[in-house]
Formats: structure tokens, C-alpha cells, sequence
């Protein structure tokens, strides 16, 4: 599981995470994640395939404050031809603060055609 603590940069005024930095902890969740299965994403880029968020849904369940110490969890919903569809949790202790679907689609820097997602996330499913 992914950590991050929470810095006075990810705060707004009012005292809690900044709305937008959530996406940012789960983005860096899910690199951790991939690099976990051993892809290398430099040399996937350089091999013709990139990684592309296509949708996001959210829900903001309690506000996460400075200081705080967060877990990301990042579980695989759907492992698909060229779709990856994840649930990502960031966690303060066992209390759930932020859920978010996430599908990524594997494609071509290039040519923006779909690719397929290596076999080692396919078989996450």
C-alpha cells in the first residue's frame, strides 16, 4: 500500500487536502503498483506504449487534514485487452476518506491507437 503524509502544500484554506490533490496520491498509488508487477513505464513508453487515464469517478468521504499520515490501496476491478479499471482508497487508519474508480487504457504515444496492456496486469484480474 501506497503512504503519503500530508504537507501544508496539499492543504487549502480551510485545512484539509485540497480536493485536486487526491488524484495526485492515487496517481503516484498507481505507479507504485505498476512498477510493483515489475513493468518498467520508461522502457513501455520507449517500446510504443503509455498508460492514459479515460475516466474517473470519485467520492470525497471525509476531509484529510495536515499532518495526517494516508494509505493508498489500489485493487483491480476489470484486466482487459487494452482496459484496466482499478478501485483506489486512501485511507487515514481503517476510516476510508476518498474512493475512486479509475479506467486506464494502454496506447500508442504516437498515434493515440489503442495497445493491449502487458500480460502481467491482464492477469491481475
Amino acid at each position: 500500500m501506497f503512504e503519503v503524509t500530508v504537507y501544508y502544500e496539499d492543504t487549502d484554506m480551510g485545512g484539509v487536502v485540497y480536493h485536486a490533490n487526491y488524484l495526485k496520491f492515487i496517481e503516484r498509488a498507481r505507479s507504485d503498483w505498476v512498477a510493483a508487477l515489475g513493468v518498467d513505464q520508461l522502457a513501455l513508453r520507449e517500446a510504443g506504449t503509455v498508460f492514459v487515464v479515460r475516466r474517473i469517478a470519485a467520492d470525497f468521504l471525509a476531509p484529510a487534514r495536515l499532518g495526517d499520515v494516508l494509505r493508498v490501496s489500489t485493487e483491480v476491478e476489470t484486466a482487459g485487452g487494452v482496459r484496466l479499471t482499478l478501485v483506489q482508497t486512501v485511507l487515514r487508519g481503517d476510516e476510508a476518506l476518498f474512493r475512486a474508480t479509475v479506467e486506464v487504457v494502454a496506447m500508442d504515444p504516437q498515434t493515440g491507437a489503442p495497445k493491449r496492456l502487458p500480460e502481467v496486469i491482464r492477469a491481475q484480474r
